[in-house]
């Protein structure tokens, strides 16, 4: 491997779009591993075209994903989901076309979920980060699945100094989050949210982790809707020591108080 490899940092639509402090942490985890970061223009992966069975938009934007990111000695992720996509399908995409088929599986090739990258690649050991009380791991499907990312994490988490990670009951198993799956099955969706909310809540922790910003926010979402007081971050942000932002699914004070003050002033 290089030293100081070009990292291209690959945000996700949802990092960039919901929750924009996890892709500043994974470029501050790969930055401290030595790494020089960039930012290229970002596009989507694909991932939802292609689970609905759209395989020429699915074609048209990983085409643009390959021309955007090819000429990087990495592609990393904070997604296990859409690392899976790119490393996984990118080259199935196009195996009728011998020229496409090789640059596809140039850039799976160095593609790479971002804990993955940091212990695989880099051989990242530990962190400089501190973060008190017990948290509970979530083990995304594609990450697990198609990437084979479960240890990676969990040794990072346990050289943060004050945390404890506390295992929950079946955490290998689907949030029901799915991406498309969750909007055409809501029913079988949410039953399976349920059962994993309930397994989170039993082991005590007071915040559950996982690698994958979809699955979180299906996460978060049925905890707040069952009243519980547990608070839901991306493992990046508890790596990088950067959680001082509100947990996943909660506004920061000066929002609330702004929400709050326009209620008063709204006699509707």
């Amino acid at each position: 491997m290089k030293s100081n490899p070009r990292v291209a940092l690959f945000a996700t639509c949802l990092v960039d779009t919901i929750r924009p402090t996890i892709g500043f942490a994974a470029a501050k985890l790969l930055e401290d591993a030595g790494c020089r970061v960039e930012v290229p223009r970002q596009t989507c992966c694909g991932q939802p075209a292609f689970n609905s069975g759209d395989r020429a938009t699915t074609r048209a934007l990983a085409l643009q994903m390959i021309a955007d990111f090819e000429g990087y000695d990495y592609i990393v992720v904070p997604s296990g989901s859409c690392g899976g996509m790119i490393k996984a399908h990118y080259p199935e995409l196009f195996a009728d076309d011998p020229n496409l088929a090789a640059r596809a599986g140039r850039l799976a090739a160095k593609t790479f979920e971002l804990v993955s990258f940091l212990t695989d690649v880099l051989g990242v050991t530990s962190v400089s980060a501190r973060f008190e009380g017990d948290v509970t791991y979530h083990d995304s499907c594609s990450g697990l699945r198609e990437l084979g990312i479960r240890n990676q994490p969990r040794r990072l988490l346990g050289t943060v100094e004050g945390l404890r990670l506390v295992e929950m009951k079946d955490a290998d198993v689907c949030c029901g989050f799915g991406g498309t799956f969750a909007v055409k099955y809501g029913e079988i969706s949410d039953k399976i949210v349920t059962e994993k909310a309930g397994n989170i809540e039993q082991t005590g922790a007071a915040t559950l982790l996982a690698g994958d910003l979809g699955c979180l926010l299906n996460m978060a979402g049925k905890l707040s809707r069952r009243g519980a007081a547990v608070e839901v971050r991306h493992v990046a942000e508890v790596l990088a020591g950067m959680t001082d932002t509100p947990p996943i699914g909660k506004a920061s004070p000066q929002a609330r108080s702004r929400a709050t003050a326009g209620s008063k002033e709204d006699p509707a």
